[in-house]
């Protein structure tokens, strides 16, 4: 059942090429393949900040989350969006984002194109009570070895994976 304030998000094929808007629950119900962008927030030491995510969320509920971020909202960039996540989650405004790739990530609940983003943060943070149940900084090889015990988001899994070789 959709309300006349649900979130719109932008729709996509697996080219990244728009097709269409969708609400968030429509989209979540049969798995379309939308845009999302994710915000890796490190500190001075190159840590990473690591999110626990509420028992809420409709995707991934409880898990850890390698990054900031969320739907792309329809009529929005990938910029615009990783900005807007960054200061509803984390309270962080008016700070240089950096591009790192483009990643598609798929599994039978959740197709999508994300833009990851970097930035650097001290903290504190201003946690969203209803996405972020907690959080803390953690070295990326850490990370890595914790995701192997403990429940992450799988789409972050592969994003860790991919930056661990890299200068991030």
């Amino acid at each position: 059942m959709n309300t006349p304030t649900e979130e719109q998000v932008q729709i996509v094929d697996r080219q990244n090429r728009l097709t269409g808007v969708a609400p968030r629950s429509l989209m979540r119900r049969l798995a379309l393949t939308h845009r999302a962008s994710f915000i890796l927030v490190f500190n001075a030491s190159g840590e990473l900040f690591l999110q626990k995510r509420t028992e809420t969320k409709d995707i991934y509920p409880g898990y850890w989350d390698v990054a900031a971020g969320g739907v792309v909202m329809a009529g929005e960039s990938y910029e615009e969006s990783a900005e807007r996540e960054l200061a509803e989650e984390l309270g962080i405004t008016d700070i240089p984002l950096t591009v790192l790739f483009d990643h598609y990530y798929e599994d039978p609940e959740n197709r999508v194109w994300g833009r990851v983003f970097r930035c650097s943060h001290e903290g504190p943070f201003i946690l969203q009570a209803e996405e972020v149940a907690y959080g803390r900084f953690i070295g990326i090889a850490e990370a890595l070895r914790l995701s192997l015990s403990e429940p992450f988001t799988p789409d972050g899994v592969e994003i860790l994976r991919r930056i661990a070789g890299s200068e991030y």
